[in-house]
């Protein structure tokens, strides 16, 4: 780990080292453009600050920003460093602008070219106050995305909300067993076939002998469903009798005595005392209070 560390000191230093360097090269020649277009002595000094200054307020701006605001920051840089390397070309061009011999104004002999360079050069400085200023005011109120934390509480997801414990479900009613009754052929209506074959008999499930049903003509089958009836087999009843709120409390209690509080949960009570998720989250706040309550007095 130190080691790594130490390489990375040692790649920053190593990089502004050499950004320090650069700005140096580019010093004479952005400093020659500045006296050029009519700046003074210590205009024509500051000017390399005003250009390669916002570079690096850029690059540093990249590193912070995200999404649109980053994607400005990047065109900023990008468009300086263009500027930047233009201004420097023609000052390799002009041997003029090293002796300070050239006329004031004059950066090329062309009249168009002499008029966009010294547009760019007088203009750099109006853009250095205004985006300079809008990156620093983005960067003052950037908000960094939150970084999502693991839930402790597995209760509130959805896949839990979901579930229900066995023990707290309603008794379900079966259907009660009758049985199989012969199948009467139905009306045929003129201009269709249809097959009047009864269905396949099923197998009884009682084994008691059943009495025979006396068989009448009905003109057509009914289609409203019946009613469930008669009494539920006492293998479809739960054998667990029903907690009252006092019990599930006590069991409660009891199954998380050695837990800590990060895992006295909502889900870790329903699994362990097998309830439903609405009354393990009151027995998990009823917990807490009690043990929050125990810490305060003593």
């Amino acid at each position: 780990m130190n080691l790594h560390r130490k390489g990375r000191a040692a790649l920053v230093l190593a990089l502004v080292a050499v950004v320090g360097m650069a700005f140096r090269v580019s010093w004479n020649a952005l400093r020659d453009i500045a006296g050029a277009v009519g700046a003074d002595d210590t205009a024509a000094m500051l000017y390399p600050f005003v250009v390669d200054g916002l570079m690096a307020l850029a690059l540093i701006a990249t590193l912070v920003l995200a999404d649109r605001d980053r994607t400005f920051a990047l065109r900023v840089l990008g468009a300086y460093t263009v500027a930047s390397l233009v201004l420097n070309y023609v000052h390799g061009l002009v041997p003029e602008l090293h002796g300070r011999t050239v006329d004031w104004g004059r950066l090329a002999d062309w009249d168009p070219a002499n008029w966009a360079l010294v547009l760019l050069a007088t203009s750099l400085p109006v853009g250095s106050i205004y985006f300079g200023s809008d990156l620093v005011a983005k960067v003052l109120h950037h908000r960094p995305a939150p970084i999502p934390a693991a839930s402790t509480n597995a209760e509130e997801s959805t896949e839990t909300e979901m579930k229900r414990s066995t023990a707290d479900l309603p008794v379900s009613t079966p259907a009660p067993i009758t049985p199989n009754a012969p199948v009467l052929p139905r009306p045929v209506a003129v201009g269709f076939l249809k097959s009047t074959l009864p269905a396949k008999p099923v197998p009884s499930i009682a084994p008691a002998p059943v009495a025979p049903i006396e068989r009448r003509a009905v003109a057509a089958e009914s289609t409203r469903a019946r009613r469930a009836t008669g009494r539920v087999p006492a293998v479809a009843k739960s054998t667990r009798p029903k907690r009252t709120p006092d019990q599930l409390l006590a069991e409660a209690r009891a199954a998380t005595a050695g837990w800590p509080d990060a895992k006295v949960t909502g889900e870790g009570i329903r699994r362990a005392i097998r309830t439903s998720p609405a009354n393990a989250r009151l027995l998990r706040d009823t917990i807490l209070a009690e043990r929050a309550a125990a810490s305060v007095a003593s």
